[in-house]
């Protein structure tokens, strides 16, 4: 059913007066004839309210008009016809007596009282309504009798979501309540964040976007495909919320480690926008998710007859950057310059030409590349009190030169040229990659993409990971291949042997795809491996000690980012921001969370986090001369916490 809010109603209408509406329509093949009747509170025509009301003697005429054999038009539906539906209902709209190939116009009022306020996510309180706002709000006898507060409703949710034995279960559960009771939704994920952050994104929700077709149940963002070329900005309109501060959008081709999910790929984005609402505070109004559909070259999606997108390949080349340059310009124009767009698994070959090319005419900013390289950084700007030294005096191997490796080696360059004064070239013959071919040595260069080539450096070429560990001799590991178990037992054993305390980072998502587990990190090196991975482990025992691994998780850097950037109505990212951001990050982890290994703080203060994260980089924004909203703010942190949405209910009246 499509819904007519009364402010649009009245707007199309020109018909001013308070309360609700309800319509009626006479079908004609001719001029279609709407009876609006202005009701009161209590649902019934009259009793205070103005009333515009069709006379009944131009009906008389045209219901006579109709029945006059010299007419030409036939009167299909009366609003005095006898009931056509068992049980007596009247069919006034005329959806019962139309054949099937004849319109009929889905009319409908929403009214926030009564059963429909308890349909409505963003102001459905449950049980939590009090007696008093049943009685003001027709919601007697529409809920049982008892009153029940929102910390008793999340414990019950909780309860509810623990007897699920499948993690999709779950995923299915959250996002079902997401569409009943919003604030109930962000209340229960901010007070487990721990326990249901792996829920309701990695790894969770890379299970959901393969499945995406067949759980599919209502629209969460906008799908925008080739079919709405030209169209874009009146796609952007049909949204009914028109406040975006943030979007995060997807083509799909690259999700999480699992490749081309085309329009499947629409969980990232909401999974994404429901933690920049709840993690750092972002309002759910002001965020979208939006699917770019340009089709897919997943053979199993193209031949599964419940794929929800466009059934044919990618389209490449100028058909696909004119549909982009499309969106950039619709959303600029519709939406303003400060809108914050978010990049989201886009394959290595776009994502870089993106960020290029609108970096510099747009907010933009990659979580793969960027907010990736952040939450690396400052986990190894942590480490840095387990294992001493500087970052300078580390020597880094990745395994993976896509999208995140190489946005992590350049951030690591760039911080230590910040701190050494060095050249940015000199800092960069400090990080060595291996991709597909192997070790990234200058021979290769002719044949290298061209986000690769300031990691060729000179050395004879080495095919196998475990010899580049022998003869690199690096002190920091770190995978992001999206292979899983490629950092194997020689591997480990080798960076332990030329290290005390080895850092190893296996940060490919989900799980299964993770370079090692936090269990094999800790045996093969004797328990001496700084571990942290992209998806969580348990926590493992080796040697009579625990060990909790820490979680590299990008949800530690993009929610407080996106915060910052907002506040200060900055209008660019600056890699000076991401630095901000990881700098404020690290100096969130207590000397209590080195004690236990752990180079990042835990989730459970992700506000407060978010807080820091969002004032340094609004400060950073601040001195760079890229924010707008002034004047700056005395103290960020408490400006940022001021900011934030709370899921707390409202009190009607």
């Amino acid at each position: 059913m499509i819904s007519l809010n009364r402010s649009s109603f009245l707007n199309n209408t020109r018909i001013s007066g308070s309360g609700s509406y309800s319509i009626s329509r006479v079908q004609r093949k001719g001029p279609v004839s709407v009876r609006v009747v202005a009701l009161g509170s209590n649902g019934r025509a009259g009793e205070g309210n103005a009333a515009v009301l069709a006379e009944k003697n131009k009906l008389k005429e045209m219901r006579e008009e109709s029945e006059s054999p010299s007419s030409s038009s036939t009167l299909i539906d009366d609003v005095d016809s006898k009931p056509t539906v068992a049980g007596g209902v009247q069919d006034v709209y005329g959806e019962d007596s139309a054949t099937e190939d004849q319109f009929v116009t889905p009319w409908s009022v929403s009214v926030a009282s009564g059963y429909s306020l308890l349909r409505d996510p963003h102001h459905n309180k449950g049980l939590a309504f009090t007696i008093r706002e049943r009685d003001a709000h027709f919601l007697r006898g529409l809920l049982p009798p008892t009153v029940a507060s929102q910390d008793l409703q999340v414990k019950k949710m909780m309860h509810n979501i623990r007897q699920y034995q499948v993690p999709l279960q779950k995923y299915m559960a959250m996002m079902d309540l997401q569409e009943r009771n919003q604030r109930l939704f962000y209340k229960l994920l901010i007070d487990n964040v721990e326990e249901l952050l792996p829920i309701v994104y990695t790894p969770t929700v890379g299970e959901a976007c393969q499945k995406y077709g067949s759980i599919f149940m209502r629209p969460q963002g906008l799908f925008i495909s080739l079919k709405e070329k030209g169209k874009i900005l009146e796609v952007l309109r049909n949204w009914p919320e028109k406040n975006i501060q943030v979007i995060v959008v997807t083509d799909g081709e690259r999700i999480l480690g699992l490749g081309d999910l085309g329009c499947q790929g629409m969980g990232i984005p909401v999974g994404k926008l429901s933690l920049y609402t709840a993690l750092g505070g972002i309002r759910p109004s002001a965020c979208l998710p939006i699917t770019i559909d340009v089709g897919t070259n997943n053979e199993k999606l193209l031949n599964d007859e419940f794929y929800i997108g466009l059934k044919q390949r990618r389209a490449t080349g100028q058909e696909y950057a004119e549909l982009l340059d499309e969106f950039m310009m619709a959303v600029k124009q519709n939406y303003g310059e400060k809108v914050l767009i978010q990049f989201e698994d886009f394959a290595n070959h776009n994502a870089f030409d993106l960020l290029a090319k609108y970096g510099t005419t747009h907010l933009v900013f990659n979580d793969d590349i960027q907010g990736t390289a952040s939450v690396v950084l400052a986990g190894l700007v942590a480490g840095q009190k387990l294992v001493g030294g500087t970052l300078a005096d580390h020597r880094f191997l990745f395994l993976g030169a896509g999208e995140a490796g190489t946005g992590i080696a350049e951030l690591i360059a760039l911080e230590m040229s910040k701190q050494t004064k060095a050249p940015l070239e000199e800092t960069r013959k400090k990080i060595w990659l291996v991709d597909s071919k192997g070790l990234i040595v200058s021979s290769r260069k002719e044949s290298l993409q061209q986000f690769k080539k300031p990691w060729a450096h000179e050395h004879e070429p080495i095919k196998e990971l475990v010899d580049a560990v022998k003869a690199i001799r690096p002190t920091v590991l770190i995978g992001t291949s999206g292979a899983g178990r490629t950092f194997t037992k020689e591997v480990v054993e080798a960076m332990a042997s030329i290290n005390e305390k080895p850092i190893i980072l296996a940060l490919s998502n989900p799980t299964s795809q993770s370079e090692c587990t936090a269990e094999e990190a800790y045996t093969w090196s004797q328990g001496r491996a700084i571990f942290a991975s992209g998806s969580p482990f348990p926590p493992v025992e080796y040697d009579g000690k625990v060990f909790v691994p820490g979680q590299a998780n990008n949800a530690y850097i993009f929610p407080g980012l996106g915060l910052g950037l907002i506040m200060s109505g900055a209008i660019r990212v600056h890699d000076d921001m991401l630095l901000a951001a990881s700098e404020a990050l690290a100096a969130q982890v207590s000397q209590e969370n080195f004690d236990r290994g752990l180079i990042y703080p835990p989730f459970t203060n992700i506000r407060k986090i978010s807080a820091h994260i969002a004032a340094n980089v609004a400060a950073k924004a601040y001195e760079l001369g890229l924010a707008t909203r002034l004047p700056q703010p005395k103290d960020l942190v408490k400006y940022a916490e001021s900011c934030m949405y709370s899921p707390a209910y409202r009190n009607y009246r």
